[in-house]
């Protein structure tokens, strides 16, 4: 897959929203941390190079030698982990890279069993997306004793001292997008209100979905602080509103009792902020199935999946975030190549690349608990139907078919 899959509008789009929001990458601790990060372009601006992209990536990198990558996947069971296997693995295939490459159905044993596999059939580095980012420290304990590097991959994986670099979106961004989304939806600065919210938010086990809670929380907590915003079912805290395994079905189930409970006399329902598309999934068909009321429903999402992109087609969902998991596949590969050429990567990586999409290095927000791990940040962007065709198909992500609908490309 070419480097250059962004297109100038997505270029552009992304660069406002990395002078926007990369500044709020949030820490273990605490939302909102200030971040030593190097953006591409002030990274360009320094370099010293006039090779493009694909150019500088063909003169650096050494030839594979054989060498094995493994790639460990949480499931194939929501659509974006299909996608980023895939990416990643055609990413290390086309520069002669064997790989290895898993998936764990969600389950934490199985991940463990398989990242075990991958270190005994001596893979070079590992990339790994954690079911539970709590729950490798042992498994990987191995793999820095076989000196095997290993890239945690979208997901930070916590209290490990093996992981080598942490390669992801800004995920407190996310949420941010996503509150500023509803913000101005809404007219909340000039609107008199009050309007009514639920939230839905992701895996307790995946360390991403507290960021991408709080992001959204904390751009609309002023509002609900004055009584702008009301939730009805007094559900706003993360453990209150969390979905084991970002499930669609307990994701409807819990929403339902919800409407049930609280909106079944009447009361409109005016935003579901959700944070990913296959609980969006859920929540909009409990929606379509409970709610009394007549009116639209602003539903957030983040992903692009294909059944969430016909949602929002169809006007059942409003929104989603969509993070390109191909360029954080040629991120990740650029990232890999340099390991394994013995080299320690910075934020030099990002000039030298010449990669074609924003992204940030940052050594400040990601502590996994033995200290912050050098992280390289995308930069995700607000798809809704007015943009879809720009985003997603004129950069060449999706398809489009006779109906209007969406697919993605491979």
């Amino acid at each position: 897959m070419k480097k250059k899959l962004v297109s100038a509008v997505l270029a552009s789009v992304m660069a406002a929203s990395l002078l926007a929001g990369c500044g709020s990458a949030a820490g273990t601790a605490k939302t909102g941390a200030s971040a030593e990060t190097a953006s591409s372009e002030e990274t360009a601006d320094t370099a010293d190079t006039e090779e493009s992209g694909e150019e500088a990536a063909e003169e650096t990198a050494a030839p594979a030698g054989g060498q094995t990558v493994g790639i460990a996947m949480p499931t194939k069971s929501l659509e974006r982990w299909n996608r980023d296997g895939s990416y990643l693995q055609e990413q290390f295939e086309s520069k002669g890279y064997k790989v290895e490459l898993t998936y764990s159905d969600n389950k934490i044993d199985q991940q463990v069993k398989d990242i075990e596999g991958l270190i005994a059939d001596n893979v070079n580095i590992l990339v790994v997306a954690a079911i539970d980012g709590e729950s490798l420290s042992q498994v990987l304990a191995l793999a820095k004793e076989a000196n095997i590097p290993v890239i945690s991959y979208d997901r930070l994986i916590m209290n490990t001292d093996a992981i080598s670099y942490y390669v992801s979106f800004d995920n407190y961004t996310v949420g941010k997008l996503q509150g500023e989304f509803v913000r101005d939806q809404l007219d909340l600065d000039n609107a008199a209100g009050p309007f009514n919210i639920e939230f839905t938010a992701g895996d307790p086990a995946d360390n991403n979905a507290g960021f991408f809670f709080n992001g959204a929380y904390d751009v609309l907590k002023p509002y609900i602080d004055d009584g702008k915003l009301v939730v009805p079912s007094g559900q706003t805290s993360f453990n209150q509103v969390a979905t084991a395994q970002w499930d669609t079905a307990k994701a409807m189930s819990r929403f339902q009792n919800i409407l049930g409970s609280y909106y079944s006399d009447g009361t409109q329902l005016d935003v579901a902020l959700c944070s990913n598309d296959s609980t969006a999934l859920g929540v909009t068909q409990a929606i379509g199935s409970d709610y009394a009321g007549s009116n639209s429903v602003i539903i957030t999402g983040q992903d692009g999946d294909e059944a969430n992109l016909a949602n929002i087609v169809d006007g059942k969902q409003t929104m989603t975030v969509y993070k390109a998991v191909a360029n954080e596949a040629v991120a990740t590969l650029d990232l890999a190549v340099a390991i394994l050429n013995g080299e320690t990567p910075d934020a030099g990586l990002i000039a030298s690349a010449g990669w074609d999409f924003e992204c940030a290095y940052d050594t400040a927000s990601y502590d996994n608990g033995t200290g912050i791990i050098p992280s390289y940040l995308l930069v995700p962007t607000v798809v809704t139907g007015d943009n879809m065709d720009a985003e997603l198909v004129d950069t060449g992500y999706y398809t489009k078919d006779d109906q209007g609908y969406l697919h993605p490309v491979g």
